[in-house]
């Protein structure tokens, strides 16, 4: 299986990322590899595909929501 090697990492994301492994109780190596999985397994078109789907369930409830535009201009406005 191939191998990467990434060099030059700063100290704080070596931390952040070491942090990040522990509190998921795995090693960095493991922690890499989901993070990379999850980097390059994203695809913009399910998302859009399950934004519409919500936007299609909120229609049919016919949930309204209000516009915050016009929420946050009301209260400059006082």
């Amino acid at each position: 299986m191939p191998g990467i090697l990434i060099r030059d990492i700063p100290e704080k994301l070596y931390n952040k990322l070491k942090k990040r492994a522990r509190d998921n109780n795995r090693s960095l190596q493991q922690e890499l590899k989901i993070i990379l999985t999850e980097a390059v397994s994203h695809n913009i078109e399910n998302s859009i595909k399950l934004a519409a789907n919500i936007r299609k369930e909120l229609e049919e409830k016919k949930a309204h929501f209000s516009d915050s535009a016009e929420l946050i201009s009301e209260d400059r406005k006082r």
